[in-house]
C-alpha cells in the first residue's frame, strides 16, 4: 500500500472559529449536539447525517455557512436567529466566488450559491470545502451525485445500501483495469463520507443487508493508497480513512456472524495505523478485536485486546474513549468468570464516564453514551449469570437509547427478553420480545436475530401462557436465513 506523496507549496490560512455556534452548544458534547440536531431535523422533515465531525468543522470555522438543509434545522432549533447570529458569513457574502479558487480545490459536488468553506485557500491543499452531504439532499447531476440520490429515495436498507459509493468513479475504474488517479481532498472526503454513510446505515437497519456491498468502497480506498495522493496531508487522511472503513467493514461482518472475515479486517486496519502511528486508529482497531474475541469465545484475547487499546487511547485525552475500553475488559473478565477483575473494570468504565465527553472523543464514538454504558454492562452481568441484575441494566438501556440508533434499541430489548427468559419470569420476556420482533421489520441484524432465537428456546416450557404462546408463533413466523 504505498503511497507518493508531494506537499502543497502554498501555506495554509488558518479558519476564524465560530464561537457564536460554540456557545450555543453549551455543555454538550459535540456527539450529543449533533443527535439533537439529527432530532430537531426530524421534527420538520428533514433529514440530515450530522455528527460530532461536522458540529467541529462548524465551530473551527470551516463550514462558513451552512447548506439549506442544514439551514432550515438550525434556524428551527434557534427560533428568532439568522445565520448570521449563529456565527456564519451571509449566504450572499460568499456566493459566486468559487470560481476564483482553484477547481482542484473543491469537490465536484458543490452548487451554485452553496457556501464554500474558504475559497482563498491553496490549490494544493488538502481541504474540504463543503459541509457534510446528506444523502437525502438533492445533488448537481453530476453522475455520482444522481447515483446517490436515486439509490436513497428508492428508500429501503437492501437499497440504501448502493449509496455507500462516494468512490464509485475510481471504482469503475479499478474494475475495468484502468489505473486509478493521484487522489486529492476530493477522494479523501469521499472515504470520509462512505465511512459515515456506512456508520448510519448500520445504525438504522443493521449489518446483515450491508456487508457484501460496503467491501467495494474498501477495495476502492486502497486502489486510492497504490496509486499515491497529491500531498501528505491528504495521504494521510487516506490511510486514516481506510483504516476506519476496514473497521467499519469489519463490524458489518462481526455483526452478521462473519468472524473471520471480521478478524481480517480489523488487522488490516491495526496494520494501517502502525504504518502510520495512528494512536486513535490503533485503539478503535483493538477495541473491535476485543468485542470480537469476546464474541467468538475467545475471553482472554478480549482481556488482552482491551488492555492493548487503553495503552493506545491513552495520550489521546479521551475518558469516554477510556471507558469504553474498560467496558471491552470487563467483558473478557466475565467470559473467563472472573467476577472480581469484571467489577473492576466495570468500575472504571463508570469512573471514566462520569468525567464526561470532550472534544479529545473521536467521531465513531457518537453510539456510546449513557444507553451503551448500561447494555455492555448488562451483558457482563449476563455472562456472569446474574440475570435479575443483567435484567436490570439492559431495562435501563433499552429505555435510555435514542430512536436513531433502531439497531442497538433491538440489541437492547432482546438482551433484556432473554435476562428475563433465564431469570423466570416469562411473561415479561415475551412482551420484550414482541418489540424486538417489531424492529425487525427495520434492522437485519445476525445477532439480534441469534439472542432472540435463544431467547424462544428458553421460553418453550412456558408454551401454555398466551403471552409466550403468541411470542413463540410470531418468532417461528419469521423467515429463516438462506
Amino acid at each position: 500500500m504505498a503511497s507518493s506523496m508531494v506537499t502543497s507549496a502554498q501555506p495554509e490560512r488558518p479558519s476564524r472559529p465560530n464561537l457564536a455556534f460554540r456557545r450555543l452548544r453549551g455543555k454538550r458534547s459535540p456527539a450529543e449536539f449533533a443527535a439533537a440536531v439529527r432530532r430537531a431535523a426530524r421534527e420538520i422533515g428533514e433529514r440530515v447525517s450530522c455528527d460530532a465531525r461536522y458540529v467541529g468543522r462548524v465551530e473551527a470555522g470551516e463550514i462558513r455557512c451552512p447548506n439549506y438543509a442544514y439551514e432550515r434545522v438550525f434556524l428551527h432549533m434557534f427560533p428568532g436567529r439568522t445565520l448570521t447570529d449563529l456565527g456564519f458569513a451571509p449566504r450572499a457574502s460568499v456566493r459566486g466566488r468559487r470560481a476564483r479558487a482553484d477547481e482542484d480545490a473543491l469537490p465536484a459536488h458543490t452548487r451554485p450559491g452553496e457556501c464554500a468553506a474558504d475559497e482563498t485557500r491553496g490549490a494544493g491543499e488538502p481541504y474540504e470545502t463543503q459541509d457534510t452531504q446528506d444523502p437525502y439532499e438533492k445533488h448537481d447531476d453530476h453522475e455520482e451525485s444522481d447515483v446517490l440520490r436515486r439509490a436513497f429515495m428508492t428508500g429501503g436498507a437492501t437499497v440504501a445500501a448502493a449509496s455507500l459509493g462516494p468512490l464509485g468513479l475510481a471504482l469503475d475504474a479499478a474494475a475495468a483495469g484502468r489505473p486509478v488517479r493521484r487522489a486529492g481532498s476530493g477522494e479523501a472526503g469521499a472515504l470520509e463520507e462512505a465511512v459515515r454513510r456506512i456508520r448510519l446505515l448500520d445504525d438504522r437497519h443493521g449489518a446483515d443487508g450491508l456487508y457484501r456491498r460496503a467491501a467495494a468502497p474498501l477495495r476502492t480506498a486502497y486502489a486510492l493508497l497504490d496509486a499515491g495522493a497529491s500531498s501528505r496531508a491528504t495521504a494521510d487522511r487516506l490511510y486514516t480513512g481506510a483504516g476506519e472503513l476496514a473497521i467499519s467493514v469489519g463490524w458489518l461482518a462481526h455483526d452478521s456472524g462473519r468472524f473471520d472475515d471480521a478478524r481480517s479486517h480489523y488487522a488490516e486496519a491495526l496494520a494501517t495505523s502502525r504504518m502510520t502511528g495512528d494512536a486513535g486508529l490503533e485503539a478503535h482497531a483493538f477495541c473491535n478485536m476485543a468485542f470480537l474475541a469476546r464474541d467468538a469465545g475467545r475471553p482472554r484475547e478480549a482481556v488482552r485486546a482491551a488492555q492493548a487499546a487503553q495503552g493506545a487511547a491513552r495520550p489521546l485525552g479521551s475518558d469516554r474513549l477510556m471507558s469504553l475500553l474498560a467496558l471491552r475488559e470487563a467483558g473478557g473478565w466475565a467470559g473467563l468468570a472472573d467476577r472480581v477483575g469484571c467489577e473492576q473494570a466495570l468500575a472504571r468504565a463508570q469512573a471514566f464516564f462520569d468525567r464526561g465527553p470532550s472534544d479529545a472523543d473521536p467521531e465513531w464514538m457518537s453510539f456510546y453514551g449513557r444507553a451503551e454504558l448500561e447494555g455492555l454492562e448488562a451483558q457482563c452481568w449476563s455472562a456472569l449469570g446474574d440475570w435479575p441484575r443483567a435484567a436490570r441494566h439492559a431495562r435501563r438501556a433499552a429505555d435510555l437509547q435514542d430512536p436513531h440508533f433502531t439497531r442497538n434499541l433491538a440489541l437492547y430489548s432482546a438482551e433484556l427478553a432473554d435476562d428475563l427468559a433465564r431469570g423466570g419470569r416469562p411473561d415479561e420476556a415475551a412482551g420484550a420480545g414482541m418489540r424486538v420482533l417489531d424492529l425487525l421489520a427495520e434492522v437485519q441484524s445476525s445477532r439480534v436475530g441469534t439472542m432472540l432465537a435463544g431467547t424462544a428456546r428458553v421460553l418453550l416450557p412456558h408454551r401454555r401462557n398466551p403471552g409466550v404462546s403468541a411470542f413463540l408463533d410470531r418468532h417461528a413466523a419469521l423467515p429463516r436465513p438462506a
